[in-house]
């Protein structure tokens, strides 16, 4: 992508929306509802105002590090497909990852040291905050961002990079859980991250992979629907949401909340209109704007059952 004057040449709001954009912070503050859904549902009530705080805080810090880290590692591949004129098409359905702009280091509005120290900065901060929280913390979220870099890695090399993103998108949530509480349940824990790994696979990594397809096949990329095929890809993603919806309502009983009869449907309904229909529609259909659209409904899932959780405490 050829650089003009102009693209360093921003300032204020403006640039700052440039670093906002390599952090994918629209989608990453979906995510951080993750970790609030997993610490409430097990604590059963609202923690402290300190550790709600700190917490958020570090959470946002966490995923801000995290997506920009992202960038920072896949910056070369992304500048070789950018100089290739390889884009994702916008389509009827826009893509909630690139609210801002897609990949701005590649396209040269921010210097490759610029994203880096823009990640490091936010994963210091990350840092401090998890090791306040819970020492343990620390641990989850170095794996994290070590796993991140593995998945990078890989979408040259393998589609088992897809089960790598499946267990990073749990970290934030198996970490805030542990924050509230050092000796949380091992059943609760494996559900839980059995429901976002679920989720991840089948609402995000591979409906993101199957919006790209055209461009990873002229760089040899080794995702699911290439190496698999999209009949197997279509069917990893239904047979991937339903499981998170199943993992989903075996979390109930294992939450310390006691949830009323409606919450419990409300529950279902959120696994309903925000995975299955737009995963059943893409399974018929086979078109790549139905993928995007179950990627960008699927991003609200963990919001939408924050909310439920939350009308559950104050009620």
């Amino acid at each position: 992508m050829p650089q003009t004057s102009c693209q360093y040449n921003l300032s204020g709001l403006a640039r700052l929306k440039l670093f906002w954009a390599l952090s994918r912070t629209p989608h990453g503050l979906l995510d951080m509802c993750t970790a609030a859904l997993g610490a409430l549902l097990w604590l059963g009530h609202f923690p402290s105002l300190t550790v709600v705080g700190l917490g958020l805080i570090t959470v946002f810090a966490g995923y801000t590090a995290v997506y920009a880290f992202n960038d920072v590692v896949g910056y070369r591949s992304d500048k070789r497909k950018l100089q290739a004129g390889a884009r994702r098409p916008a389509g009827d359905c826009p893509d909630i990852d690139a609210v801002f702009v897609r990949h701005p280091m590649a396209q040269g509005f921010l210097s490759f040291r610029e994203g880096l120290v823009w990640s490091l900065a936010w994963a210091l901060l990350a840092l401090i905050g998890a090791y306040l929280l819970n020492p343990w913390c620390v641990l989850v979220f170095i794996a994290g961002c070590l796993l991140e870099a593995v998945y990078c890695l890989m979408w040259k090399i393998s589609p088992l990079r897809t089960l790598v993103s499946g267990v990073v998108k749990t970290a934030g949530a198996i970490a805030a859980v542990v924050a509230v509480d050092p000796n949380p349940s091992f059943a609760f824990l494996l559900v839980l991250f059995l429901m976002l790994f679920f989720w991840e696979i089948g609402g995000q990594n591979v409906p993101n992979d199957w919006v790209d397809l055209e461009e990873d096949k002229r760089f040899h990329a080794q995702t699911v629907p290439i190496r698999l095929g999209m009949n197997w890809a279509r069917g990893i993603i239904l047979g991937s949401v339903l499981l998170a919806m199943v993992f989903n309502l075996i979390l109930l009983p294992l939450s310390q909340i006691s949830f009323a009869r409606p919450h419990v449907l409300a529950f279902l309904g959120v696994g309903l209109y925000f995975l299955l229909w737009p995963a059943l529609r893409l399974y018929k259909t086979k078109e790549s704007t139905d993928a995007m659209a179950l990627f960008n409904k699927a991003s609200y899932f963990p919001l939408a059952l924050l909310t439920v959780v939350v009308i559950e405490l104050l009620i």
